[in-house]
């Protein structure tokens, strides 16, 4: 090997430095924003799906629960069996998990555009919508489950109550009377309480249910006024579109329905004064919810509608108070 200036020659070849020594490659910056997501962790991925379903705000599983607890008190005479209520109690949220899980995959092109829905995890791409469907579709299965626990009758009943609860999200698409289609849907769960309870379907059964057919309408009206505008520009139907500035007159009327309902109802079952205080609770209660939405402000219509809870809890304590002084 002979040595020259700039380079060697071996074996009868010239060899430059620079081809005898490997070069070193110098590492290049990628920005973080350019490469894929990682993908969730399990705990991330059970935080997603709790915030699907809802976990983090129960009040829809409270309104659907209050409901439930009249019916089978009444139909109980004040001494519901205590499977068939752990399984009415369990399945109420149960459903409603499900549903909302159901509900995002409806409008999963309409919530990005909403801006109190946008931030919900399909919406914001935190899961697709093939994990909400399978969310939806364990609930469903789990509550179905705890059905086959009851009589036939319930059983029978429960296909119904899938069929509303599955339909109800496109309802919106069709129709301006969605809320009537979640009061169906939600008070399900009083027919279905009286077969479990008593195996059978008295007229009180359907008068409670129109009560909570009506409850359900009066609220979630509000929360739709809430959403109003954006509903207008996204094309969402709703009963606060079809009703317009008569709103509050035919909210009104609906709360008038509604009390004389379950007067009805009351009095059929034979409910005395602990239920009428509670009545009267609930009454004051709407009179506070037709003053908070006179100016239909947004944030202020929602604030009246999470506060259809307390109406709820004033007639479960009047209906549950009454049986309880009874015995």
């Amino acid at each position: 090997m002979v040595m020259y200036d700039g380079g060697f020659e071996r074996n009868g070849r010239t060899v430059n430095d620079s081809q005898a020594r490997p070069k070193r490659k110098r590492p290049q910056w990628v920005d973080p924003r350019a490469l894929p997501p990682l993908p969730p962790t399990p705990r991330e991925r059970l935080h997603h799906y709790l915030l699907l379903i809802r976990f983090h705000r129960p009040i829809g599983t409270l309104l659907l629960l209050w409901p439930c607890l009249w019916a089978l008190w009444i139909a109980a005479d004040g001494l519901p069996d205590p499977l068939v209520l752990v399984v009415f109690v369990a399945g109420t949220f149960l459903m409603r998990s499900a549903g909302c899980a159901i509900n995002d995959y409806a409008d999963r092109d309409f919530d990005p555009h909403v801006a109190r829905t946008r931030e919900r995890p399909l919406a914001a791409g935190l899961i697709s919508p093939r994990e909400a469907l399978y969310v939806a579709g364990g609930l469903s299965l789990v509550a179905f489950g705890l059905v086959l626990l009851m009589n036939t009758l319930t059983i029978l009943l429960s296909v119904v109550g899938l069929l509303l609860a599955v339909t109800y999200p496109f309802a919106k698409r069709y129709t301006h009377l969605p809320q009537v289609h979640l009061g169906a849907a939600f008070g399900w769960a009083v027919p279905m309480a009286f077969a479990a309870q008593a195996n059978a379907l008295p007229p009180t059964a359907w008068l409670l249910y129109l009560a909570a057919i009506l409850w359900a309408t009066i609220y979630d009206t509000m929360y739709a006024m809430a959403d109003r505008p954006e509903d207008l520009k996204i094309g969402v139907k709703s009963t606060a579109i079809l009703f317009g500035d008569a709103d509050l007159f035919i909210l009104a009327v609906l709360q008038g329905l509604f009390t004389i309902t379950l007067a009805v109802v009351g009095h059929q079952a034979g409910l005395g004064w602990p239920f009428a205080i509670g009545l009267m609770t609930a009454v004051g209660f709407m009179v506070y919810h037709q003053r908070l939405i006179a100016d239909r402000e947004p944030a202020v219509c929602f604030r009246a509608f999470l506060n259809n809870n307390w109406l709820g809890i004033a007639v479960t304590v009047g209906v549950l108070a009454d049986y309880a002084l009874r015995t």
